[in-house]
């Protein structure tokens, strides 16, 4: 369909190319879905008229010059002037002028890497600002000083990118974001671009690492900030402070977010794992540190991390029970701990089979090697397939209970509760029916008693 738009424009004296990331993911041999066109040398209302003959055009606004085509993943846009009017990520007021030329057009956008076009029809790369010598160096380079500092977001997207890409961000480039306020920002644009970074990188400690060489984690990461120089035991975690094992331990969490149930649940639960390490580090007279019950502070630290960010309930509940429960696989494994124990842990978890991914994780990240933890992770695994076998069919219902002649009442919820415990102890299914009976029987006669 591109193509076609773009012989049609060519008749009426226009030019239509690619733009932005699809030129950029294009040259670096990446998967890009989203198609980006830039039509220029044609009136606007010329431009509808040909998207109208080709489909339904969806029309983003007049003053945005921006369309789009039913049932195509295109975005169409004029170049246009944009100019701040607040300090918001949405604060501009745009010109369109198809007119303008390549050169002025390109200016506008971000970074070099994202400012290359490439002509539709004849693959011409058109490059007034070296992107594609910066893309061959893996650097992350602003367009224009002035332009640049009127988003604010784009501290996050260069970040965002330079995690991504595996690219560094150019001295120059760090310096000018630095000096950006990123308070006005929405919390969704922060988590979006968050998310990016923790989905699609190799290593989304780039993001991170990125920010805090900006000075930007204080407003909206404060949490993590608080992990800088937070110190650990060298004999447990050779690799250093705090920090520098969040930031391992989400690198590898990166390994095996494919594997998990919920990816960007696992990826933020590595992320906050040990904040609160911040609270309960402590160190004794003999020098020894501890930080005793880091996870049940961390669990609040992580609540109110990504309370400032997201309204995701079902994630907040997922990040919060996971870094709740992340020390517990790997203590009750060099404990050698009962089944039931473990019975009672995987219980306990949102996401048991992420609970161990995270587990592994946290594990290499404190400089473990894969051959070092590999008899851990093949008994928590065992431990996790005897209790997905063993609870795969509840033993007691509540129509058991009303086939062994009782009518149901307030009691029920109690004597199913006491049937799932003797479960996950291993009891049989034989026991635990008579177990649960016997228990109801009671309940229901100490309720006689107490009416009388």
């Amino acid at each position: 369909m591109a193509g076609h738009i773009a012989h049609m424009v060519r008749e009426q004296g226009g030019t239509v190319y690619y733009v932005g990331g699809f030129v950029r993911d294009r040259l670096l041999g990446l998967e890009n879905k989203d198609i980006d066109l830039e039509v220029h040398g044609i009136a606007p209302e010329r431009l509808e008229a040909i998207l109208a003959s080709l489909g339904e055009v969806k029309d983003y606004g007049e003053s945005f010059g921006i369309f789009g085509l039913s049932h195509y993943h295109l975005d169409i846009a004029m170049p246009r002037s944009e100019k701040a009017t607040g300090t918001g990520h949405r604060d501009f007021l745009c010109t369109v002028d198809p007119f303008i030329g390549v050169e002025k057009a390109a200016i506008r956008r971000d970074f070099s890497i994202n400012a290359m076009m490439q002509d539709v029809l004849t693959g011409e790369i058109v490059d007034p600002f070296r992107g594609q010598e910066d893309l061959r160096a893996g650097v992350i380079r602003h367009m224009d000083d002035r332009r640049f500092a009127e988003d604010p977001l784009r501290v996050l997207r260069g970040a965002q990118f330079a995690a991504r890409f595996g690219f560094r961000i150019a001295e120059e480039t760090l310096a000018l974001c630095s000096r950006m306020d990123l308070t006005t920002l929405a919390p969704e644009r922060i988590f979006g671009e968050m998310e990016k970074a923790l989905l699609k990188a190799e290593k989304p400690s780039v993001f991170f690492s990125a920010l805090r060489r900006m000075e930007q984690l204080e407003f909206w990461f404060p949490e993590l900030r608080d992990l800088i120089d937070v110190p650990q035991p060298p004999s447990y975690h050779p690799e250093g402070d705090v920090w520098t094992h969040t930031m391992l331990v989400t690198d590898e969490a990166a390994r095996l977010r494919e594997k998990a149930e919920y990816p960007l649940g696992l990826m933020l639960a590595a992320l906050c794992h040990d904040l609160g390490k911040a609270e309960t580090t402590r160190i004794e007279k003999d020098g020894r540190l501890h930080a005793f019950q880091h996870e049940q502070a961390g669990a609040v630290l992580a609540e109110r991390f990504l309370a400032r960010i997201t309204n995701e309930k079902k994630l907040k509940r997922y990040v919060k029970n996971m870094v709740k429960l992340h020390m517990r696989p790997n203590q009750l494994a060099a404990q050698h701990a009962r089944r039931r124990s473990f019975n009672r842990l995987f219980d306990e978890s949102v996401a048991p089979d992420d609970l161990l991914l995270l587990s592994q994780a946290d594990a290499l990240g404190s400089c473990v090697s894969p051959e070092e933890y590999s008899r851990t992770a093949e008994l928590l695994q065992r431990r996790l397939s005897d209790f997905h076998a063993q609870m795969a069919e509840a033993y007691m219902t509540g129509q058991d209970l009303i086939d062994a002649g009782f009518q149901a009442g307030p009691d029920f919820s109690r004597a199913l509760a006491y049937a799932h415990r003797a479960q996950l102890a291993g009891v049989s299914r034989e026991e635990v029916r008579s177990q649960t009976i016997g228990y109801l029987t009671s309940l229901e006669s100490e309720r006689k008693k107490q009416a009388e």
